[in-house]
């Protein structure tokens, strides 16, 4: 998994090895030596010959681009700074890049390439004066920018963009991933990839991470689910039972589709509740499924729900099993839940649930999703461009794979019924909610041959991800466009 720290978790870090550093005989400037000399070694596509503009802040990001820039040089890549205070520059670094060659310059002009080192992970978010004039500059004539550790501007920590900030097209990070890297809005800064990650030693000094990034490598998280793969007496009751309480007159649809999607993770057997007209026509389309109240291990509860919502949510809570709850079901919760939850909003609805706008929502996912998972003591599953799952006392899960076709009529649907069938195979709702939607984005990849896909085709599609999941072989998980 990747994993991303907060500010203050890194900076202690940084400490611990500084001291370990000093204490075995080296310098205190050893760390930014390491930082430095990684920068410069993933800054090997600009050819020698090119002119690089490092936009210098104050302190020890500063520093790590002015050292950067002394093994630049060496390599033949001329190198102009340009200086955010010259009385708060890193005054070591700045001499070894002048006397390496370098050349303080005012301001960028025709730079095709360009460091971006002005603010790190200690400033405060949004640029202004001299600074918001270079991002304005990087908007505006769109050099290749690198930044340094997070683009400059960005909230660090909570992954908001609170005011201007520059817009990279790749970002290099040091120690471990930082939440603004992996978390939009702001991540939408960092480059259309996931950052380069420069080791520098400060593994063995982390504490828990803040976040989580799910790999095509982690199928240990599937857990319970594995159990009786390799079990002699495995049957459909082991694997477990997952109800589908879903669609209505008007949306019968989703309800075909929160089926389809349950079928096609590792509960062993699908019983759906409806009316008798739906349920007829469930069965008739998938034979597997079981029509009728029985026992279950988990319900999955609103999808395309009608009038009667409510009533279905409340009657499933009362069984005492895990539950997910989408769509209609949102508008319907307890004041919080006595068995595990999951909650699969979109933005809008989870403004709806919180009494917010919108764009407040989207302006700070993390920071309603979070809020939201405390407020129900459930799991909440904030979909979107990079889909948060949340959970009290847990790393946040954030999810990469997919695509921009995933969105798409009765994604949700599948994506809220797959959950549900690995939460009735004994997955917690935040393993079951991560692990549904890394694997319901990469089937919506392995779908889609260059154009269009279906909610339908994404659903077809899972069992084969579900398979290269489990046999290692799962790759081309994502495939979203620039960021915006």
């Amino acid at each position: 998994m990747l994993r991303a720290h907060s500010v203050a978790d890194i900076r202690a870090a940084e400490e611990v090895l500084t001291a370990e550093m000093v204490a075995g005989g080296g310098a205190e400037g050893d760390l930014m030596q390491r930082a430095a000399r990684g920068l410069a070694d993933a800054l090997d596509v600009i050819p020698a010959g090119e002119l690089v503009i490092v936009l210098v802040g104050p302190g020890n990001n500063g520093g790590d681009a002015l050292w950067a820039a002394t093994h630049l040089l060496d390599r033949g890549v001329r190198v102009d700074l340009c200086l955010l205070d010259d009385q708060k520059v890193h005054s070591e670094g700045l001499a070894a890049a002048v006397a390496a060659g370098a050349q303080v310059v005012e301001a960028p002009t025709e730079h095709r390439w360009c460091l971006d080192a002005v603010l790190g992970i200690g400033a405060r978010p949004g640029l202004s004066g001299r600074a918001e004039e270079w991002a304005s500059w990087i908007d505006e004539r769109r050099p290749h920018t690198v930044s340094v550790d997070v683009p400059s501007g960005v909230d660090v920590d909570g992954g908001t963009l609170p005011g201007p900030s520059v817009r990279a097209d790749s970002t290099v990070t040091f120690g471990t991933y930082k939440p603004a890297l992996l978390c939009s809005p702001a991540a939408t800064r960092a480059g259309a990839d996931v950052a380069q990650l420069v080791d520098i030693g400060l593994g063995p000094h982390l504490p828990e991470p803040v976040l989580e990034v799910i790999e095509p490598d982690d199928r240990h998280l599937l857990g319970p689910a594995l159990n009786w793969l390799d079990s002699p007496v495995s049957h459909k009751y082991t694997r477990g039972v997952v109800g589908v309480a879903a669609g209505s007159a008007e949306y019968a649809g989703a309800a075909h589709l929160a089926v389809a999607g349950a079928q096609a993770g590792t509960a062993g057997m699908v019983r759906f509740v409806g009316t008798p007209e739906l349920s007829a026509r469930i069965v008739d389309r998938a034979p597997e499924v079981v029509a009728g109240d029985r026992r279950v291990q988990a319900w999955v509860v609103g999808p395309g729900g009608g009038d009667d919502v409510g009533d279905q949510l409340a009657e499933r809570l009362e069984d005492g099993v895990p539950v997910v709850v989408d769509a209609a079901g949102l508008e319907h919760l307890p004041v919080t839940f006595l068995v595990p939850a999951l909650l699969t909003p979109h933005a809008g609805e989870l403004a709806a649930m919180l009494g917010v706008e919108r764009d407040e929502v989207e302006a700070d996912p993390l920071g309603h999703a979070t809020r939201a998972a405390y407020q129900w003591g459930a799991t909440v599953l904030l979909k979107g461009r990079r889909t948060l799952v949340v959970t009290q006392s847990r790393p946040t899960r954030v999810n990469l794979t997919g695509s921009s076709w995933l969105g798409t009529a009765g994604a949700g649907d599948v994506l809220a019924g797959f959950a549900g069938s690995l939460m009735a195979s004994g997955l917690h709702p935040h393993d079951a909610g991560s692990l549904a939607a890394f694997l319901h984005g990469a089937a919506c990849v392995r779908a889609n041959r260059g154009g269009p896909v279906t909610a339908s085709d994404v659903a077809a599609a899972l069992p084969g991800t579900v398979a290269a999941f489990l046999d290692g072989t799962l790759d081309d998980v994502s495939d979203w466009d620039e960021p915006q």
